[in-house]
């Protein structure tokens, strides 16, 4: 490859990944949380101490009807499960169950730590109204920053790719560690840039062909693709709502062995009233969702999709998504996601440093003031994301009952922009200290506040089989020490590194200019 070439393959690579570097860090640290989305929402809202006996769906069907006849409309059941016990109905983002006394109660969720950490996923913290959109963009980018890494790095692949040279070269350090995780987990980083772009931006993308190929018509056509059936008009003549019991029967003689997760009303108690009923089959494929719709007067099946009958479109958009959340296996591919979505948040930050690095001007004072900015800005924006994520969990502890979610999306956002503007106020290398260090006592925080909270401490429910409290309080002191560790490090190249850098907290000595003899 020509000189020319690879340098303008490597300016593309550098300078998308500093567009998208922020973005993306974001979304894979707070991806890499929500992993664990069903434990992570029993550690915010700890489960009650006696588990609650099955509830017949029925019962809070017909007490929420009586009581909010609207909500026939449209409304959905979440299905006990075994980090959320209860039956809910939810309608227009009220949540209704039955008490101990079987009365009809309306109650608001106690915490949204998962659900918020979950948003940051998908927005990077922007507003939700497009800020998935520019994360869909994002991906794109993202795309072409792998695809430019690979033509970049392909030359000297087998030389360098287990290559971790630690030494007194900082700048070749990160580099082989930026390379090696690259490279390693390159089809995980490709899965998430194309399911990441298709999923934020497959409407809008199908757009073009909707109008200008298929005359109007290819949502009809990829519709049974994307969802199971659509909702049928109601027909405005009142038909008896049959029991949930009979329905869900018929649901389990289509699809023998689905584990029910949600139910979906429209127009219950009409005679086009319909049920679409969500959940998932234990089989060994990507992807094990399964639904069956039926009329709810008449029991009539409407659609089955389970795995064995999917189409093509079905089976790619369910696999793409199943790959995309890591819900096709269990605790070893949810760590597994884990380690490489963790992975890839230090791939963006790793890839600001070096072109922090690349613009050096060794030995001399002033240094370009672009290395100055973006190390403020990596530090603000990427470790005011890792102290924010702890703050939430803290804040879910610590917070006012009645008030937690509010308390849990104001701290995030309380942290993050305070760590922006430190770092910005202070030089990099203290800025760098400091946040590492704030990271460091906010993550400790974590298992320190569930204790203070509960009265549990990590030994205890160890004792006690509480692998998710146990799971959080390791995670939480592995990333504190690391934390710390880093913080340290920062701190001794400060103090004890090249003056020129921007990480250092040395003055530089004045350069000599040498001194050219006079001619004889």
């Amino acid at each position: 490859m020509k000189s020319s070439t690879l340098r303008t393959f490597i300016s593309v690579h550098t300078w998308v990944g500093l567009v998208a570097g922020f973005c993306l860090f974001i979304a894979f640290y707070a991806g890499a949380v929500t992993l664990f989305h069903e434990e992570l929402h029993a550690w915010e809202t700890p489960l009650p101490a006696v588990a609650a006996p099955w509830q017949e769906p029925q019962p809070l069907i017909d007490a929420v009807l009586q009581a909010h006849p609207k909500a026939k409309e449209d409304f959905y059941l979440r299905m006990p499960s075994e980090y959320e016990p209860r039956l809910v109905l939810e309608f227009d983002d009220r949540h209704f169950r039955l008490d101990a006394n079987g009365k009809l109660e309306e109650f608001k969720e106690r915490s949204q730590l998962v659900d918020f950490v979950y948003r940051l996923h998908y927005t990077a913290g922007l507003p939700r109204s497009w800020g998935i959109y520019v994360l869909g963009v994002i991906c794109i980018l993202y795309g072409l920053a792998l695809a430019t890494g690979v033509v970049i790095y392909a030359p000297t692949f087998f030389k360098d790719l287990f290559a971790l040279r630690v030494g007194k070269n900082i700048k070749r350090m990160w580099q082989d560690a930026h390379n090696a995780i690259g490279v390693l987990s390159l089809p995980f980083h490709l899965m998430y840039a194309w399911s990441g772009a298709v999923l934020a931006l497959g409407v809008i993308l199908l757009a073009p062909f909707q109008y200008l190929i298929f005359d109007g018509k290819l949502l009809q056509l990829v519709g049974p693709d994307i969802s199971v059936v659509a909702p049928a008009k109601a027909a405005g003549v009142a038909a008896p709502l049959l029991p949930a019991s009979r329905l869900l029967a018929e649901v389990q003689r289509q699809a023998p062995g689905i584990e029910l997760e949600t139910l979906v009303y429209h127009n219950a108690g009409d005679a086009n009233g319909q049920l679409q009923a969500y959940g998932h089959l234990h089989q060994k494929t990507v992807a094990s969702m399964a639904a069956v719709a039926l009329n709810t007067s008449t029991g009539k099946i409407e659609r089955v999709v389970m795995p064995e009958n999917f189409s093509a479109g079905t089976r790619f958009l369910r696999s793409l998504q199943s790959l995309h959340f890591g819900s096709f296996g269990d605790a070893a591919v949810q760590w597994t996601y884990f380690i490489l979505g963790m992975g890839g948040a230090f791939l963006f930050y790793s890839g600001n440093l070096l072109w922090i690095e690349a613009r050096r001007k060794r030995q001399k004072l002033v240094q370009p003031r672009s290395g100055k900015l973006m190390a403020q800005a990596t530090l603000g924006v990427c470790l005011g994301c890792v102290a924010g994520v702890s703050a939430v969990f803290v804040a879910n502890k610590l917070g006012p009952a009645g008030q937690l979610p509010l308390w849990e999306e104001r701290s995030y956002y309380a942290v993050f922009f305070g760590c922006v503007l430190w770092a910005f106020a202070r030089p990099p290398a203290r800025a760098a200290h400091e946040l590492l260090t704030l990271c460091a006592l906010l993550a400790l925080a974590v298992p320190a506040a569930h204790w203070w909270s509960t009265g549990v401490n990590p030994l205890l429910a160890l004792l006690q089989g509480d692998g998710v409290v146990v799971g959080v309080a390791l995670v939480s002191l592995l990333f504190a020490a690391l934390y710390w560790k880093m913080a340290r490090a920062v701190l001794h190249r400060g103090q004890h590194g090249d003056p020129h850098s921007v990480w250092s907290l040395r003055v530089a000595p004045p350069v000599q200019a040498p001194v050219q003899q006079r001619a004889a």
